[in-house]
């Protein structure tokens, strides 16, 4: 693990190690598997963040269930454009099951807030919200989170799916921006 690196024109200091992060995703595995046992839910990963996320998740989620894939955009550089706009859509029938969403981080909530009106065409039973990381100071819209594996300050991050324009998403820790 490198304690620094360079993406494009930011530089960015090791944050969150991987081994820290894959404990806690599988606190939260444990969590899903009593809370959710006997439900069958599907869980809707939202790409392209949250797939590393939902990889390790789903490793350890040890319950009957499906698990299909959704993709929305809202980040431009390193800052939030307050837009959401679906780019593929949801092909499974979630009417009268449980969702549990899979996102790699809630910040100003803008995107679930979106993505739960959405949803509500479906008519699901019952929407929970699984995210790897949240930031409450940046939190903007009221929203309810079921399952988060870490809470970190408003910092900019990269790493563990999430990116800088497109670059860093491979990286297996989590960095933040000098």
């Amino acid at each position: 693990m490198k304690e620094a690196i360079t993406i494009k024109d930011k530089q960015f200091d090791l944050f969150i190690e991987h081994e820290v992060i894959e404990h806690e995703i599988m606190r939260v595995a444990q969590q899903i598997n009593t809370e959710l046992a006997e439900r069958n839910p599907i869980f809707l990963v939202v790409l392209n963040g949250a797939f590393m996320f939902a990889a390790e998740l789903m490793k350890e989620v040890s319950i009957p269930c499906e698990i299909t894939f959704v993709r929305l955009a809202s980040y431009q550089g390193t800052t939030s454009t307050n837009k959401v706009k679906e780019v593929l859509g949801l092909n499974e029938d979630i009417e009268e099951r449980l969702v549990v969403i899979v996102e790699d981080i809630v910040d100003s909530g803008t995107t679930m807030t979106t993505l739960l009106q959405e949803l509500t065409v479906f008519k699901p039973a019952e929407v929970k919200i699984a995210t790897l990381l949240f930031k409450p100071a940046a939190l903007k819209k009221k929203i309810q989170l079921d399952y988060v594996a870490l809470e970190i300050p408003n910092d900019f991050i990269v790493g563990y799916g999430l990116d800088y324009n497109g670059y860093g998403r491979n990286l297996k820790d989590i960095y933040k921006v000098k």
